[in-house]
């Protein structure tokens, strides 16, 4: 009776132990990067295998692009800018952003790596921001002539508008990642919420009270910003579950950015109100799944031994 009793329990144990074993958000570490001419401020935006490019800033008025290849900075300003300039996503050698010229309209370019490419839709009356780029599709947004936001793909020749039909106050399109583009749309009450559209459907990606953001695509997994009553957090979104990220040295705000296969880039604000960039990784599905069939093994082990 006594041998029945002490088998159960262990087996109990075991099973408790292996359902409690760490998943995927307690294998999160971070990696800050600051660019060393960021005196203001750094913030990575995109990322495509080894190279991320982003945004430093040298006051708060004053901004510039940058590439980082794993071991240099590289700035990236388009010629025609006055005061502000951001690299916002990258794909292969292409890099997409926006600048502001000398009257303060928003223009976006493509960079290939020698020359600047200017990129205005021309229902954009009120400038044109570019995010995203796959290929050659490119995703931002442009303001009409009451400023209300209406996003776009651009496929090099043509530019085709992206409305979320519930965004009655705007919509922004931010990634792009083949046929799949993420981004936000404004509700009729303001209310921000994350979406993703894969050619044909837009389906909404709500996960915070205080509203979403969906900011970076690669394949089916998003990224991007939700608010709770606890503050601004990041977010992993693999089609299924939420997974959280929050930077250890964040006292503000943790915001994931841009995606390509599991490496995700962001930035969080210090206690001093200061950005600085990240660089951190999701464990792989098969990873977990890896993980997660070791622990049953063990426990059934365990269970088996404590019956002999």
């Amino acid at each position: 009776m006594i041998r029945t009793q002490s088998a159960g329990a262990l087996c109990l144990f075991s099973l408790c132990l292996s359902a409690a074993l760490p998943g995927p958000a307690s294998a999160i570490n971070y990696t800050t990067i600051d660019n060393p001419l960021g005196t203001d401020g750094t913030v990575l935006s995109g990322v495509d295998g080894g190279n991320i490019v982003g945004t430093y800033y040298t006051s708060s008025s004053v901004s510039h692009g940058f590439l980082y290849n794993g071991s240099t900075f590289t700035t990236i300003d388009d010629p025609l800018a006055v005061g502000t300039s951001n690299a916002n996503g990258i794909s292969g050698g292409n890099i997409v952003g926006a600048y502001d010229d000398s009257s303060g309209q928003s223009h976006g370019f493509l960079y290939d790596g020698s020359s600047y490419t200017t990129l205005d839709d021309p229902l954009g009356v009120g400038g044109t921001l570019a995010y995203g780029i796959s290929g050659s599709n490119i995703v931002g947004f442009y303001r009409d002539a009451s400023n209300v936001p209406h996003g776009f793909v651009y496929d090099g020749s043509t530019y085709t508008t992206l409305d979320d039909p519930l965004g009655v106050k705007g919509t922004i399109a931010y990634g792009i990642s083949g046929s799949n583009i993420v981004g936000t749309y404004i509700d009729a009450t303001g209310f921000p919420h994350g979406f993703l559209y894969n050619g044909s459907t837009y389906t909404t990606i709500d996960n915070g009270v205080q509203g979403t953001y969906a900011y970076g695509v690669s394949g089916s997994n998003v990224v991007g910003l939700f608010g709770d009553n606890s503050g601004l957090h990041g977010y992993f979104y693999d089609g299924t579950s939420f997974t959280t990220l929050n930077d250890p040295s964040a006292a503000f705000s943790t915001e994931a950015h841009g995606i390509s296969g599991n490496t995700i880039v962001g930035a969080y604000l210090d206690s001093s109100f200061t950005y600085h960039g990240f660089v951190t990784t999701v464990p792989e599905p098969a990873s977990v799944a890896l993980l997660a069939i070791g622990a049953l093994g063990l426990a059934a082990m365990l269970c088996r031994k404590a019956r002999k």
